[in-house]
């Protein structure tokens, strides 16, 4: 211990994160100054963190782990970004990691600070063995809404890839018309590693083109909202009105520019309700011209 001043040892195996090897350990134990015990004790904590983690990854990579182990190499994880702000496109993010790929910190990406959204992204990038991120732009949105548009996206980031996926994980409901085998799972993003790391991507994709978008339409603060219906956009949409970047689909938007609402989209619980009760009144007034009513 004389060698190696303690500042040296907390700078290589506490700031730096080197292992630490056996002689030093032991002579840390022996070694009776608060210091050598507080350095011990930032070593176990790290370790007991890093087993946490270890627990946690392997939890993450169950559904990918069922399929490497039955040969499916090439497990692509899915997931969107940027459904419900009122302004700029949705985004999807899918990637293929290698078998038994292992990224520390990877979670559901709302879950993260940007910084480490960022950080994330970068690694997930270099362990991949490929990965994509697809837009749906507003226009398709405001023609084919929302839920179709996610749809869209999700597919353009699949077809992206510079490998074609055997098996894909989606975070949600199914992708229609997807050429793919897939496996939808309900909170996917905090569920599985794969799924988990799309909407890094995703997420980060989708904000650094919000920040360049909101150099093209100054005044709205896309980014630092990056869209989402927060206070100061809405006083900005209501002072300014909108611009190419609004989804004049959406209700808040439509109310601010004195829109009517839109019918309720074919599909929807709310169109399939309509639907059935203009079948019903249809219906009623055809039984009525004919001279006879549904009750006999």
């Amino acid at each position: 211990m004389a060698r190696i001043s303690l500042t040296e040892i907390r700078r290589r195996y506490v700031l730096n994160g080197r292992p630490l090897d056996v002689a030093t350990e032991a002579a840390l134990r022996a070694d009776p100054r608060a210091g050598a015990r507080a350095i011990l004790l930032a070593i176990e904590r790290r370790r007991f963190e890093n087993r946490a983690e270890g627990q946690r990854l392997r939890h993450l990579l169950r559904y990918e782990w069922a399929l490497w182990d039955k040969g499916v190499v090439q497990v692509a994880g899915v997931d969107e970004a940027g459904m419900s702000p009122l302004a700029g496109p949705v985004a999807a993010g899918a990637v293929v990691f290698p078998r038994g790929a292992r990224i520390p910190g990877v979670d559901d990406s709302k879950k993260l600070c940007a910084a480490e959204r960022e950080r994330l992204a970068s690694e997930i990038k270099r362990a991949a063995v490929a990965w994509a991120v697809g837009f749906a732009e507003v226009a398709e949105i405001d023609t084919i809404n929302i839920y179709w548009a996610s749809q869209l996206a999700m597919k353009r980031a699949v077809a992206a890839l510079s490998v074609r996926p055997d098996h894909v994980l989606i975070d949600g409901r199914r992708v229609k018309d997807l050429d793919v085998s897939q496996q939808p799972i309900i909170g996917g993003d905090a569920k599985s590693l794969t799924i988990a790391a799309a909407s890094i991507l995703a997420k980060t994709a989708r904000d650094a083109l919000m920040r360049k978008l909101d150099a093209e339409h100054p005044g709205y603060g896309f980014a630092k909202h990056k869209g989402y219906g927060v206070p100061e956009h809405l006083k900005a949409l209501r002072s300014l009105g909108a611009c190419p970047l609004h989804r004049t689909s959406f209700g808040p938007v439509r109310d601010i520019l004195g829109l009517p609402p839109l019918p309720p989209w074919p599909g929807s619980k709310e169109g399939q309700r309509e639907a059935a009760n203009s079948c019903a009144r249809q219906e009623g007034h055809s039984s009525k011209a004919r001279g006879f009513s549904s009750t006999g």
